[in-house]
């Protein structure tokens, strides 16, 4: 467990940590590819495989972690490992990528560390470069995880310039196709963003009541919501009619909680497409793939305490710079915006919080 002290408006920070039994039953993972939108296919791409070179990056080997006996017991009889379909795991997506793998391996890390039931966890890996699999494998090696090819091209035409260039990326949009890409049988997911680490268990986040609505996420009603919009955009009564009826708040789609089985049916997907669309031909807003899920969502989101999304600690969009805590106990450290604790402990110009980062850092040399 993990508590953090705040001091005179700086900051101190003290970690506990607690060893949980070492042992980790293994299952061999999986790779899947399904996409209402492609055609089913199992195979990635060839011109994929040359996106990067995943050899570049050298992780450590995770402690292993054995379930708490209190955990529901996990079938392991189908394949000698876990179907994804069986109802006692707990889902978590992640995206893979190269520039932020060593963010996603430590948020991997941290929800680990800190569940009471491991084992009970699977982890739905969103790639767009096809070697990756073996890296998570080393690393994690007895992890319950799939992976899903996203292809780039489904999104590259609804892509619009933003404020800085990461926000453009396609992966990005992979979260908008999670009801396509996860089987059938997943009807719940948690959606997290590769910058940020869990410092409770996630099974607390995972047992949030979304009653009625499709998604769950802290949400900010204090924030200026109308500057996630352009001008043009609140001067047309015809596309700001999208939010009557509705009292529309801020909220970070890094940290989500989604009934995949009322977005299915509802085809939230095509929604948001539609706004892109939009975006494409009249440019409503600047900031990449969150605008198009407030217009869809917001009002309608399940409220989660704000304990499990302490965002901005990136700073903003341009100078990375350092941000304080906001009030309130924490669950989740979520490093939105441009600065990443990766990048500013290397180059030794780390923000004070950056440091509770470094735990669960399995990059090269230890900390």
């Amino acid at each position: 467990m993990l508590w953090i002290l705040r001091f005179s408006g700086f900051f101190s920070a003290a970690m506990i940590m607690v060893v949980l039994s070492p042992s980790f039953q293994s299952f061999p993972p999986a790779v899947a590819s399904r996409s209402s939108r492609l055609d089913g296919s199992l195979q990635f791409p060839a011109e994929a495989a040359a996106l990067g070179s995943p050899e570049r990056f050298s992780f450590r080997r995770a402690s292993a972690f054995r379930n708490a006996d209190e955990c529901s017991s996990v079938d392991a009889s189908i394949l000698g490992g876990t179907s994804v379909c069986d109802p006692n795991l707990v889902h978590v997506a992640i995206t893979l990528d190269l520039e932020y793998l060593r963010g996603s391996v430590a948020a991997v890390h941290s929800i680990l560390q800190h569940s009471k039931c491991p084992e009970s966890i699977f982890f739905h890996f969103l790639v767009s470069e096809t070697s990756l699999e073996t890296l998570v494998r080393s690393t994690f090696p007895q992890l319950k995880f799939k992976v899903y090819y996203f292809d780039p091209e489904i999104v590259r035409d609804l892509i619009s310039t933003s404020v800085r260039q990461a926000l453009e990326q396609p992966l990005n949009y992979a979260r908008n196709y999670l009801a396509d890409l996860l089987e059938p049988c997943v009807s719940r997911v948690i959606y997290l963003d590769s910058d940020l680490v869990v410092v409770d268990d996630i099974s607390k986040l995972w047992s949030t009541s979304l009653g009625s609505r499709t998604i769950g996420a802290p949400e900010y009603c204090h924030a200026n919501f109308t500057k996630y919009f352009t001008k043009g955009f609140w001067s047309n009564s015809r596309l700001t009619g999208a939010f009557v009826g509705r009292r529309p708040c801020y909220f970070n789609t890094g940290v989500m909680v989604i009934d995949l089985t009322k977005w299915r049916r509802v085809g939230y997907t095509r929604r948001i497409e539609r706004w892109m669309e939009i975006q494409k031909r009249d440019r409503i807003y600047e900031l990449g793939s969150l605008p198009p899920f407030l217009l869809v969502f917001a009002g309608h989101v399940a409220p989660i305490e704000h304990r499990w999304n302490q965002h901005g600690l990136g700073g903003d969009n341009v100078r990375g710079s350092c941000r304080d805590l906001h009030p309130g106990p924490v669950s989740l450290l979520h490093w939105s915006g441009s600065g990443k604790p990766w990048l500013r402990l290397d180059s030794r110009q780390a923000c004070p919080l950056d440091s509770l980062w470094a735990p669960y850092d399995l990059y090269g040399h230890s900390h």
